[in-house]
């Protein structure tokens, strides 16, 4: 469960903190006394902008991100620091601009990194600038008066879209990272006879047999009896060189009738970004699912949770159902409802990797078909 710090008719420093950022981006344009109703719908405009759950309040997430909302490029200088790393849409901007001239910085994701600093550096050496890493006055003066001039295509997009391609079409070899979420003492949501952490656990592992036997290299971020923190569990990811990480969820709501399955990938609109790979994985886990099962398909959509943001792989966040929902829950009981879950992501993870040529009609693709085609093979 995510911690509120901060709600309606709540007063204080941080609530100061938060008016000041909101009026600063502009989506505020008063200076209430309390976190009144003004500010809970600002807050939401804000949450929906960034690819955050919009619920009016502030969670540390939130925070976070309207802290990075402050900064534009040219307000302070930029560089590698120890942990924690510089965060902010400043960063986002510069990596953007690195990003078109054609400079590698990995994932747009508003975090100077080891990737964004050695674009730097690149850049620097380009113009004969010194190169010591740091976006000081000089080095952003030059990087804006040469974007003025550079500009089109979409770098990112072709760099994963190509480094996806160059992996083949068969399993064996790549490195899948699975998240069953919870564990431990924390069973998420349990409802309905249903615990998240029992079921997502259970589907994970029936993933990671089919998946071990069609070749392919297989990490599940918890056992289980417990519940490596999330910084732990995305440090896992990156540690395993993944091709692609996939966190296996439940969701809840109030009213027992929301029901059905939903895909979430990373990205921004905030930042202009998105990832092409995470978003065409996240359309095939849901239309596979939705076409092999009788669950309500509640669609994809990005996200800028740090689960998907700080994943160096293509990630994806899958919420299965809604154990607060009777027949959601019952489907779940079913370990052979279960087992089509399995096959149903493990489909998904292949068509991935086919070509346009060689994909199949949704929801007629079955593991067998795998196998006999070589595809266990490199």
């Amino acid at each position: 469960m995510i911690e509120v710090l901060l709600r309606q008719g709540d007063s204080g420093d941080l609530v100061n903190q938060v008016i000041t950022s909101l009026n600063r981006i502009g989506l505020l344009h008063s200076t209430p006394e309390n976190f009144d109703e003004s500010v809970a719908a600002a807050v939401a405009l804000f949450q929906q902008q960034r690819g955050l759950t919009s619920t009016g309040n502030v969670n540390n997430q939130t925070f976070q991100a309207l802290e990075e909302a402050r900064w534009k490029l040219g307000d302070r200088s930029l560089y590698l620091q120890p942990s924690p790393l510089m965060r902010g849409d400043d960063i986002a901007q510069l990596q953007n601009r690195l990003t078109d001239m054609g400079f590698d910085c990995g994932k747009t994701d508003g975090i100077f990194g080891v990737k964004t600093e050695i674009a730097v550096k690149e850049f620097q050496k380009s113009v004969g600038a010194t190169v010591d890493g740091k976006c000081g006055p000089a080095t952003i003066t030059a990087l804006i008066r040469l974007t003025k001039t550079v500009a089109g295509g979409a770098p990112t997009k072709l760099r994963e879209t190509a480094r996806q391609q160059s992996r083949g079409p068969a399993l064996a070899g790549k490195v899948i990272v699975i998240n069953p979420a919870r564990g431990g003492d924390n069973h998420g949501v349990s409802a309905n006879g249903a615990i998240e952490s029992e079921f997502s656990y259970d589907i994970a592992t029936r993933v990671e047999g089919r998946l071990l036997a069609l070749g392919a290299s297989v990490f599940l971020t918890r056992g289980p009896q417990n519940d490596p923190s999330e910084s732990d569990r995305i440090k896992l990811t990156n540690n395993s060189n993944a091709d692609l990480m996939i966190s296996l969820n439940f969701d809840s709501y109030k009213n027992e009738k929301a029901h059905g399955v939903a895909t979430y990938s990373y990205g921004s609109d905030a930042h202009g970004i998105h990832s092409v790979v995470g978003d065409r994985f996240a359309s095939l886990v849901q239309r596979e699912i939705c076409a092999r099962t009788d669950l309500q398909n509640c669609g994809t959509h990005s996200k800028t949770w740090d689960l998907l943001r700080l994943v160096q792989a293509p990630a994806v966040r899958i919420d299965l159902g809604y154990l607060t929902n009777p027949t959601d829950a019952d489907r779940y009981k079913n370990p052979e409802f279960r087992d089509l879950i399995a096959e149903s992501l493990v489909i998904a993870i292949q068509r991935l990797y086919l070509s346009a040529e060689d994909d199949a009609k949704t929801g007629t693709l079955k593991i067998s078909d795998l196998k006999r085609a070589g595809l266990r093979l490199n």
